[in-house]
């Protein structure tokens, strides 16, 4: 290395161009350089720049031999031991060029960062002896996207997050950690085996607690645009509200569509049946006939207009598989054993993560489902905020249990799309994206298909980890969100192995390609090794089995 001749030739604001005489000992140890490999440029103001390799070319002399010509992106600089972003600061000429060691790279991602900041979930990927850890607080109170085609490890980086977080702790058996993973595919019950899991058959949702719009997205055919279902609809719940109203009569005259009290979906069916078959009488009588002496009668002004209207209601009400939702559960549950049931605050134990289970949700109510949830945990915060400031004007921390949400193939709940099915979820979702971090409720969006997540709630996220995308449409949406000063890192992302990705966002000292760590216990996400299980001897299933289990849906 000591007779390797390596000189900076030329520097420009974005790359750093060096020649090199003998590339093959330019390195460090026994350790050879790639592209990916970090250099360190020394100035003349005792200050080192540190570039990562972008390329190599080789460049012939006259006297035919060979020069080596490095080309570097230029990452920051080492100062008193401190690592600065950015590479404006070389002065001109430089000194010396050497292979980063170890210990400067660590400097890298370890000075900038206080040892009790530290969040780490992955390695460099070109160097697994290096940590990168990123600034726990910058990590979670602002959106995460982690991005990443089927196979490239995005359950098992979400379910790793999401173990670190859980893990931290001092010598006390539950930190105050709070997570709630909706699991659309069944994956996190096998990572979290000890998580509060609600699934369908244990979902008991209010149905009485949906917002206006979310009752007659629901219960109405909105795209049918019918001013008379929606107003008979409209004043039946305010009127079954007030029925079962408790409190004084002042209280019971400011109930509204929106107005989080019990009603009995029972008496809206009934009134609606009542308004479409009403007849009224005339005050006149039949003077002849088989209804000689009867009153005459008219048909009411609904007669027959809300036959629509009564079918879906029978037909949800009907539904087995919306008992979570409409059932007599769901009409008797308290607002507060919501709330317990969904942050994980059981009766004696408590839990940091709910995993809860979507699959054996009808996809006609998912949006609604997602929405209600999402909605409770955001006016949770944004109340309980108003409480603390209450009671401590002067408190600077408004929520001292901050929760993520985490939305795996978010995709499906947010979609790039205007259609009124998704209009619940996506508001309820916008609404956490542009304003949860005041109030403790942050979101970490999984998906496959980026390019097709709402742009508004993408554009949010502060922090991205962008694994294996191979679509080239995911690719350019990624690309367009990210920073223009990633050099060719981000060319890198349909080569990458499956667990590495583009770590970058305010939380790390600079944009890296790392290694996630393995999981402590994996989700249920493994590709199934069909070839494997062809070979084997022929397998009979339980078709009867499988059916009855197909009906209880």
């Amino acid at each position: 290395m000591s007779d390797v001749k390596a000189e900076v030739v030329a520097v420009f604001p974005n790359k750093v161009k060096i020649v090199v005489d003998d590339l093959e000992n330019f390195r460090i140890a026994e350790e050879s350089l790639r592209v990916g490999s970090y250099l360190k440029i020394a100035d003349n103001e005792n200050a080192v720049l540190v570039a990562i390799i972008e390329n190599f070319q080789i460049q012939a002399r006259e006297d035919g031999s060979q020069d080596y010509v490095i080309e570097a992106f230029p990452l920051g600089v080492l100062r008193d031991q401190k690592f600065e972003r950015g590479g404006d600061a070389l002065a001109i000429p430089p000194k010396t060029v050497q292979p980063a060691t170890i210990d400067d790279i660590r400097l890298i991602y370890g000075s900038s960062l206080p040892v009790k900041d530290r969040f780490c979930f992955s390695s460099l990927a070109t160097n697994k002896e290096v940590e990168v850890p990123v600034d726990g607080n910058k990590f979670f109170n602002k959106h995460i996207a982690v991005v990443g085609s089927t196979g490239s490890g995005k359950s098992h980086t979400v379910a790793k997050i999401v173990q670190k977080a859980v893990g931290a702790k001092g010598d006390y058996t539950l930190n105050n950690s709070h997570v709630i993973i909706f699991d659309i595919h069944s994956e996190y019950r096998a990572a979290f085996p000890e998580a509060n899991f609600i699934d369908s058959a244990s979902l008991v949702l209010p149905y009485w607690m949906l917002s206006g719009e979310e009752l007659e997205e629901f219960f109405l055919d909105t795209e049918a645009n019918d001013h008379n279902q929606r107003n008979v609809f409209k004043d039946a719940v305010i009127k079954s509200r007030k029925d079962n109203f408790q409190g004084g009569e002042i209280e019971k005259q400011r109930i509204h569509l929106d107005t989080p009290l019990p009603f009995d979906i029972g008496d809206i069916l009934k009134d609606a049946v009542e308004k479409n078959t009403q007849v009224n009488g005339t005050g006149e009588l039949y003077a002849s006939g088989p209804k000689k002496g009867q009153e005459k009668t008219t048909q009411g002004s609904l007669y027959g207009r809300l036959t629509n209207f009564v079918n879906r209601l029978e037909s949800k009400i009907n539904d087995r598989r919306l008992d979570f939702f409409l059932g007599e559960k769901s009409r008797i549950i308290t607002f507060e054993e919501t709330l317990r049931s969904i942050l994980g605050y059981g009766e004696g134990e408590c839990k940091n993560v709910t995993v809860i289970d979507l699959s054996g949700v009808p996809f006609e109510v998912l949006s609604i489902t997602v929405s209600l949830i999402s909605r409770l945990i955001f006016e949770h915060g944004y109340f309980y905020k108003r409480l603390r400031c209450a009671e401590n004007a002067n408190e600077k921390i408004n929520n001292d249990a901050p929760i993520l949400l985490v939305y795996e193939e978010a995709h499906k709940y947010v979609p790039n799309s205007e259609l009124s099915k998704f209009r619940a979820s996506k508001m309820s979702i916008e609404r956490i994206a542009k304003e949860g971090r005041k109030y403790g409720v942050t979101l970490l969006l999984a998906s496959q298909r980026p390019s097709e997540i709402s742009e508004t709630i993408f554009s949010q996220c502060n922090n991205f980890i962008a694994m294996r995308l191979t679509n080239p449409v995911d690719q350019g949406y990624v690309r367009k969100l990210l920073p223009d000063s990633l050099g060719t890192l981000i060319d890198k992302m349909p080569a990458f192995k499956q667990g590495e990705a583009l770590l970058v966002g305010e939380s790390i000292a600079l944009p890296s390609v790392v290694q996630i760590e393995v999981c402590t216990t994996a989700p249920a996400s493994t590709d199934i090794p069909y070839w494997d299980l062809w070979q084997q001897q022929w397998k009979d299933l339980a078709i009867d089995k499988i059916r009855d289990e197909w009906m209880r849906r």
